[in-house]
């Protein structure tokens, strides 16, 4: 019986490393969509982009006194859009400068628009 266990437990972990990496064999679009949608399902995320957009310039230094989190963990959500894409940081002295990026805030709206038109028209409840 330890055995048949043991044989499960191994059959459950193969399994799960399988459809784990499984993403691959989507389009690229959708592992693009799916990337950036990811680092926008957060909502300090989404204030943080929006507060740099309202501004409509770069801002150095602080943001946290614009959103109700710590400095630190501001910092950590930046460093995340950043990554992304979603913002540029120069580094200027000992501070960085914060914008949203343009052309990749374009072509996120566009993929998102793109999918929700193909996802629009094809319901089956009317």
């Amino acid at each position: 019986m330890f055995k048949h266990y043991k044989y499960v437990v191994c059959l459950r972990h193969i399994s799960f490393i399988m459809t784990f990496h499984r993403t691959e064999i989507f389009e690229e679009e959708y592992q693009e969509l799916a990337r950036l949608a990811k680092v926008l399902a957060h909502p300090a995320r989404l204030a943080i982009l929006k507060y740099l957009a309202e501004v409509k310039a770069c801002i150095s230094g602080d943001i946290s006194n614009e959103i109700p989190l710590s400095r630190t963990t501001v910092s950590q959500h930046l460093q995340v859009l950043r990554e992304a894409g979603f913002i540029q940081g120069q580094i200027d002295g000992v501070k960085i400068n914060y914008c949203l990026n343009p052309e990749n805030v374009k072509r996120f709206r566009e993929l998102i628009e793109n999918y929700l038109g193909q996802i629009n028209n094809n319901s089956c409840c009317k």
